[in-house]
């Protein structure tokens, strides 16, 4: 892990390029409806200029998508995770009936997605993306999920708040043609180029967010990893409602994302034992120079899923964390 990338996550900001992580457009009459039915959020009721994270379940409540919702006057802009646009593009297409006045469209092959983090990470877009408009946009001031956007000679740059969902920080949709300008002036401004993955999923692993193939699949449900928050009561059937709306009334939520922590390396898909009986699994793994231990995710069951519970690893024993993990935060002591 470079030190200096994991220094900028948790003292100024780092610029991560997502080549992988593209942008789909929904467009026509239907388009609203179409993903409110479909998915965990109440899309009905996003205004334009506002965002929302939604996740879209199989027929079990299972995850298969968690991406983000961006809302305009006459289309929607969904944002996958990384390596998940074509599949998302090809499952919404596949649901798309024949009476349904939906268009489903690829816009990854002209914008860029950006990814800018860390505690400078809003600070810093609003003085290189957002300074010079009129009239002043205070990016610091704008609520969770709010986004602006901003011409230029190739196209709109869309700016979006986000620290509810990934590692906190501002989202960035910036045409092909100026990405690799942009990210230069980011850096000029004092960003660090992330090209560290351990140091990104280090900082994950501590702020407790879900990631794509680790927590986010079709063995968990949404309020098993953290994501009860994208669940809209109350609006209304998709597929997977039934289940959800039924643990949340009768507190059935069985198991839940956690902190792990401790003295030695954990490795992903170790089951995690407590008395001789597994309680979950590893589902991510690194070491956190801030707590000078190794960390780790894990969805337990309960009520081995409490803070302080120590449990049994194939190589190592660790200890439950409630999330998000901070040094400042927890007065527990590394196994």
């Amino acid at each position: 892990m470079e030190t200096q990338l994991y220094h900028a996550l948790h003292k100024g900001a780092t610029v991560q390029p997502r080549s992988n992580a593209g942008v789909l457009m929904l467009e026509d009459a239907d388009r609203v409806d179409f993903l409110h039915r479909m998915t965990t959020n109440d899309i009905a009721r996003l205004q334009p200029g506002h965002s929302t994270v939604t996740v879209l379940t199989n027929p079990t409540a299972r995850v298969l998508y968690a991406f983000t919702v961006m809302a305009f006057p006459n289309k929607l802009y969904c944002l996958p995770m990384v390596g998940q646009t074509d599949t998302l593009r090809k499952h919404l297409r596949s649901q798309i009936f024949f009476m349904d006045k939906v268009k489903v469209t690829n816009l990854s092959s002209d914008v860029t997605r950006i990814r800018i983090m860390g505690p400078e990470a809003v600070s810093l877009a609003q003085k290189v993306l957002l300074a010079q408009e009129l009239p002043t946009t205070d990016l610091s001031e704008s609520p969770e999920g709010a986004f602006f956007q901003k011409s230029g000679s190739q196209g709109v740059t869309y700016i979006l708040k986000q620290n509810q969902f990934d590692v906190p920080g501002v989202e960035v949709m910036v045409p092909n043609a100026e990405s690799e300008s942009l990210i230069q002036s980011l850096c000029q401004e004092g960003a660090v180029l992330l090209t560290d993955e351990d140091a990104y999923n280090a900082r994950r692993i501590e702020v407790g967010q879900p990631a794509v193939g680790h927590e986010l699949r079709d063995e968990y449900n949404p309020l098993e990893v953290g994501l009860q928050w994208t669940c809209a009561e109350n609006k209304g059937c998709y597929t997977g409602q039934e289940i959800i709306a039924r643990q949340i009334t009768y507190d059935k939520i069985t198991k839940t994302l956690v902190g792990l922590r401790a003295s030695s390396p954990m490795v992903e898909g170790t089951d995690v034992m407590v008395d001789g009986r597994k309680a979950g699994q590893v589902t991510s793994a690194a070491y956190s120079p801030l707590l000078e231990a190794h960390v780790g995710l894990a969805v337990l069951k309960r009520p081995q899923n409490q803070p302080g519970v120590h449990v049994h690893l194939a190589d190592t024993d660790a200890e439950v964390m409630s999330l998000p993990l901070s040094l400042k935060e927890t007065t527990a002591e590394s196994v």
